[in-house]
């Protein structure tokens, strides 16, 4: 692991060059200025139409599934160009008895402010299953999404038909991952070849039969076990076949040969090769990175790297993770979120295979240490240019303040701002009172669900019911979207490599997979571009090899770009305020 060392100005010269999809990046002097409106975070969950509540199972027994759930996401599963919600649910369980059968809930974006609830009628309810996250992917590159729910013991694959509903195709598929704890997985293509494959973070191997006393005699005092109590499981890797069906390749690709505690995963190319790598966050074991070999197989490379355990040696409780280029250098920095008394992680990407972990340089450590992290992504939340990082929390423990008085079950929210180099402040409390009402958070997933421009947050609560966070004011400076379609590449264009100039301006994303906790991410990548009211070029290089080029765009709207095309019209409708 590379030593803690001060930030400076020739740290980041001296590694750039090595960066981005075939240009070297180029030093700017810009920074990101305060922003010239107030951002507020209003929640519209109920005014919206959404009822769901969240039931965790609860119980005197302290089963762990009750405390680790639970995931949502974004899918535009009509392709109307909204993007419509998904939340997931627990289940009974051998001592919890529900009123009613539980169900995870699908919601239709109506195009108006409001959302419906479509579950029935989609067939997407996953009645029965203890569901932990969902990922969301078109497997099948018929152009309709698809949808995969995790959970306790199995997951569920829903395959699109493109009426509206859905069929449960997880037998015949083949990706049911049978008698494991499955908690966040992500959709990409590891060998290139235009199909997405799937990669699952399964957790420990809890069972109600293993279901020990932990936590301190008395009344009130029975605790969550810790997994440390439990031996983990190997992540799961799926080979999509391209006939519907998929290979498991968990031990053959060399992806599955080590047990892990996994909860969070996102799938990025850290080392700009070309070709998808995978981060895995791990619950008080060292975190796996695994690098891809471009013939199949995967090293597992997270203490090389410098992100598999803090730059102090100590194993963490790594929840939620994402990557992004925090720092300006066209890399792929990483975040991994931790439960309290520990330092959420940021591990700054140095170009040369390595990450500095750059927790207490970056500024986000103190905050975060008085929070249990889960949701984690990074987002311009006011449109400067700049990744800012949000974080949605809530303790493991339901009676943590029995044994700790500073520490509390439902916690606020954070948002650090990002100066353009990796840099953060904490701005929670500027955000407007939604923002910081104590939940206990889990998945979070970012969108801009309204299509005006800036980004939304959807979390799902753990026991409580889910919020809808609308961005007010963030699209005062200007911005730009941009929805990737695959041809040779797999059409969502997970792997694709995406630089935007704008004056000064040089901004780097890739379309990844995973992202956060449990959670499905917008499947559009958001530019915030500041002051400038035009894009000088787009530059997209695919999975494939194939590269696109545009140049002279107008900002303020969201495209569509087809590989070998180009931009090619769909329809993305502004969604009025409520």
């Amino acid at each position: 692991m590379k030593p803690h060392s001060p930030f400076s100005r020739r740290d980041l010269l001296k590694y750039l060059g090595s960066v981005g999809i075939g240009l070297a990046a180029r030093s700017h002097s810009w920074s990101a200025s305060q922003p010239t409106e107030p951002v507020t975070f209003v929640d519209v969950a109920r005014p919206a139409g959404i009822t769901f509540q969240h039931d965790n199972a609860a119980s005197q027994e302290k089963y762990l599934i009750e405390t680790m759930g639970s995931g949502c996401g974004w899918i535009d599963y009509d392709q109307n160009g909204l993007l419509d919600l998904y939340l997931m649910n627990g289940a009974a369980t051998r001592v919890y008895s529900p009123r009613q059968t539980l169900r995870s809930a699908l919601y239709r974006n109506n195009g108006d402010g409001t959302f419906t609830d479509v579950t029935g009628k989609a067939g997407v309810g996953a009645e029965g299953l203890f569901g932990m996250g969902v990922a969301v992917g078109d497997y099948d590159n018929d152009g309709f999404p698809d949808l995969i729910v995790l959970g306790y013991g199995r997951c569920i694959l829903y395959h699109n038909n493109g009426d509206g509903t859905f069929t449960d195709v997880s037998a015949r598929a083949g990706v049911e991952n049978p008698g494991r704890w499955a908690s966040s997985a992500a959709w990409f293509d590891y060998d290139n070849d235009g199909r997405l494959d799937l990669v699952i973070a399964n957790y420990v191997d809890w069972s109600p039969e293993r279901n020990f006393y932990c936590g301190d005699q008395g009344p009130g005092m029975r605790s969550y076990c810790h997994p440390d109590d439990f031996h983990g499981q190997p992540p799961t890797l799926y080979h999509n076949n391209g006939d519907g069906t998929f290979t498991d390749v968990s031990k053959v690709s060399g992806v599955g040969l080590k047990g892990g505690n996994g909860l969070g995963v996102v799938t990025f190319d850290y080392d700009n090769d070309g070709w998808q790598d995978i981060f895995i966050a791990n619950d008080h074991m060292p975190n796996f990175l695994f690098h891809n070999n471009r013939d199949g197989s995967f090293r597992e490379v997270g203490y090389a790297a410098g992100v598999a355990v803090s730059s102090d040696g100590q194993l963490e409780a790594g929840m939620g993770t994402d990557a992004a280029d925090a720092t300006g250098s066209g890399r792929m920095d990483l975040v991994v979120a931790h439960l309290d008394m520990q330092l959420a992680r940021f591990y700054q990407n140095l170009g040369d295979q390595t990450f500095d972990d750059a927790t207490l340089r970056s500024k986000i450590g103190y905050a975060t240490y008085h929070t249990s992290e889960f949701g984690a992504r990074f987002m311009d939340y006011e449109n400067d240019g700049a990744r800012d990082l949000f974080m949605a929390n809530g303790h493991v423990l339901d009676n943590i303040e029995r044994y700790h008085a500073d520490s509390h079950y439902a916690e606020p929210k954070l948002m650090f701002r990002n100066n353009g180099h990796g840099i953060f402040e904490n701005v929670s409390d500027r955000l407007g009172p939604d923002f910081v009402l104590p939940r206990v958070s889990r998945g979070a997933a970012i969108a801009d669900f309204d299509n005006d421009g800036d980004l939304d947050i959807l979390v799902n609560n753990n026991g409580q019911a889910p919020q809808l966070l609308r961005n007010d004011g963030g699209n005062a400076n200007h911005w730009l979207e941009i929805l990737l379609v695959g041809t040779k590449s797999n059409r969502d264009g997970v792997g694709a490599r995406v630089k935007v100039s704008a004056g000064n301006l040089v901004l780097y994303d890739q379309r990844k997979g995973g992202m956060s906790y449990q959670s499905a991410q917008d499947p559009r990548l958001h530019f915030g571009l500041g002051p400038h009211s035009n894009v000088d070029a787009v530059e997209i290089l695919w999975p494939s090899g194939s590269v696109t080029n545009l140049a002279s765009l107008k900002s303020d709207r969201i495209i569509a770009i087809k590989e070998g095309v180009g931009i090619v019209e769909r329809p993305f409708p502004r969604v009025p305020a409520k």
